[in-house]
C-alpha cells in the first residue's frame, strides 16, 4: 500500500507542481517521507530520518519537509515536537492534497496538519500515471474492520470502504495501455472488498479484469483468511491468468494466541482453506505472516506454529517480533516474553521457512518457468531479471531485448535470494 500511496504523491507533484524525481536528496526543494506504523521499529526510523533531514535543512533553510503516512495518523502534532523543523504532516486519506499544502508551505505557513479520514476522496483526484513498470499496483479499497488486538491499521487508515469497479477497472486500463502486464489489487483486507453500487466481490473484480486481453498476471495482497470465501478459491480454478501463489497470513499456528489476537479463525479453519485452493491448484506456493512473542505466547504455542508451518509447508514468510502498538487492545496485555525468547523464537521458525523455501527453490532446478522480466540484474547490467509465478527473482541472458515481456525461462541454479535461468 505504501508503495502504490508513494507512486501517487510523486504523480500527483509532477503532475500539479512540475517536479521532477531526483536521487540527491540535496538538490530537492520538497523531501517526502511516507511512514508505516505497523512496528515500533518503523515509527523510530522515520524520526532517525527526520533527524538526518534536520541537518539538510539547516543547509537550505527553503527546503520543505512532508511527513505522511500512518505514522502521521499516529503521531500527528509529536511529529512537530520531537522535529519542529517539519513543515507537513499528512495522512495516508489526504496525500491528494499535499500539492496544496506545499503551496502553503511556500507561503510560510507553519506547521501544517492535514489528518482528516476523507477514505477514498484521494483517488477522485489522482492524474492518470506518469509512467509504470511490467507491474502495475492498484488499491481496490481502504482500511479494515477486522480490529486485530495489536493491529493499528483501522486506526490509522479507517473502516472499509471499496472503490467502484468501474472507476478500478478504468485505472487498470490505463496502466495496461502503458504497457503494464501484472495488476496487483492491493487493500488493507482486500478480500472483503466489496462495489458500494452492486456489490461485486474481489472474485467478480478478478474475473473483469483477467477478461483484458494484454494482462497475463494478477495477484492481490492482502488477504485475510476469516473472508477466503469459496467463490475465491473458485477463481484459482476458473482463471487461469491469476498466479499460482497466494499471501496469507496466518500469524500464529496456536488457537489459543489467534483468539487472544481476535483474528476470527482456528489453525483447522486456516488449514482447510489450504486443502481446498490446493484441490483447484495442487501445485500453488502458500506465503504467509508469523508474529512471533505475543504476549502470554507460550512455548506450547510456539511448538504449535512450528508444527503448523511443517504441515502446510509454506514457502516464504514475513516473520516479526511482537512489538505492542498505541491505542491498541494488546498494548494493555502484560509482554511477558523476553526479548531474549521473542529473538530465539524467531531464529527457529525463520530458519524452519528458510529450509522450505530452499527446497521449493531447489525443486525448481530444470522446471521452465513463465518470468515476467520487470528490470535488469542488479550485478550484472547485461542480465534480465523477473519474477515467477510464485515470485522467485530469476536472473538470466537473452540475446533479444525482453525487458517488460513474459518469457519461459528454464531454471539452472538455485541460490539463497534468487535463481538462475536459460533463455
Amino acid at each position: 500500500m505504501n508503495e502504490y500511496d508513494s507512486a501517487k504523491i510523486i504523480d500527483l507533484l509532477t503532475a500539479s507542481c512540475d517536479f521532477t524525481e531526483t536521487e540527491d536528496v540535496t538538490q530537492a526543494d520538497l523531501v517526502v517521507l511516507n511512514t508505516c506504523s505497523v512496528r515500533t521499529k518503523a515509527s523510530e526510523k522515520m524520526f532517525s530520518d527526520l533527524g538526518r533531514l534536520r541537518l539538510l535543512k539547516k543547509k537550505n533553510p527553503k527546503l520543505i519537509l512532508a511527513v505522511g503516512g500512518c505514522v502521521s495518523m499516529q503521531e500527528k502534532k509529536n511529529i512537530f515536537c520531537r522535529a519542529p523543523y517539519v513543515n507537513i504532516v499528512f495522512g495516508p486519506q489526504t496525500l491528494h492534497r499535499l500539492p496544496e499544502l506545499y503551496k502553503r508551505a511556500l507561503n510560510n505557513e507553519k506547521h501544517i496538519i492535514d489528518t482528516t479520514s476523507c477514505q477514498i476522496e484521494k483517488f477522485d483526484y489522482f492524474p492518470a500515471p506518469s509512467k509504470t513498470g511490467p507491474i502495475a499496483y492498484v488499491s481496490i479499497m481502504e482500511g479494515c474492520n477486522k480490529f486485530c488486538s495489536y493491529c493499528i491499521v483501522p486506526f490509522t487508515r479507517g473502516i472499509e470502504k471499496s472503490r467502484n469497479i468501474s472507476d478500478i477497472l478504468t485505472e487498470i486500463k490505463t496502466l495496461v495501455a502503458k504497457e503494464a502486464k501484472e495488476i496487483h489489487l492491493l487493500g488493507q483486507n482486500v478480500n472483503a472488498y466489496r462495489d458500494p453500487n452492486n456489490n461485486a466481490t474481489l472474485a467478480n473484480l478478478i474475473q473483469e479484469t483477467a477478461k483484458i486481453p494484454t494482462i497475463e498476471r494478477i495477484r492481490f495482497t492482502t488477504s485475510h483468511p476469516a473472508e477466503f470465501g469459496d467463490d475465491l478459491i473458485a477463481i484459482f480454478k476458473d482463471v487461469k491468468k491469476l498466479a499460482n501463489h497466494i499471501h496469507l497470513p496466518i500469524q500464529s499456528g496456536s488457537n489459543r494466541i489467534l483468539k487472544l489476537m481476535r483474528r476470527g479463525y482456528t489453525r483447522e479453519e486456516y488449514q482447510k482453506i489450504i486443502e481446498k485452493l490446493r484441490e483447484v491448484r495442487p501445485d500453488i506456493n502458500i506465503s504467509t505472516d508469523f508474529i512471533v512473542g505475543f504476549p502470554n505466547e507460550t512455548e506450547e504455542d510456539f511448538a504449535e506454529t512450528i508444527e503448523i508451518i511443517k504441515q502446510i509447508n509454506f514457502d516464504t514468510s514475513y516473520s516479526f517480533i511482537y512489538s505492542p502498538r498505541p491505542n491498541t487492545p494488546a498494548e494493555k496485555m502484560a509482554d511477558n516474553v523476553t526479548l531474549t525468547e521473542k529473538k530465539e523464537r524467531l531464529a527457529i521458525l525463520q530458519n524452519q521457512l528458510a529450509a522450505q523455501a530452499r527446497k521449493y527453490s531447489k525443486n525448481m532446478i530444470g522446471t521452465t518457468q513463465k518470468v515476467l522480466v520487470t528490470d535488469h540484474a542488479k550485478k550484472d547490467s547485461k542480465q534480465f531479471s523477473g519474477r515467477t509465478e510464485n515470485n522467485r527473482v530469476v536472473n538470466f541472458t537473452a540475446k533479444q531485448d525482453v525487458l517488460g515481456k513474459m518469457v519461459e525461462v528454464k531454471i539452472t541454479e538455485a541460490l539463497p535470494n534468487s535463481l538462475r535461468g536459460e533463455f
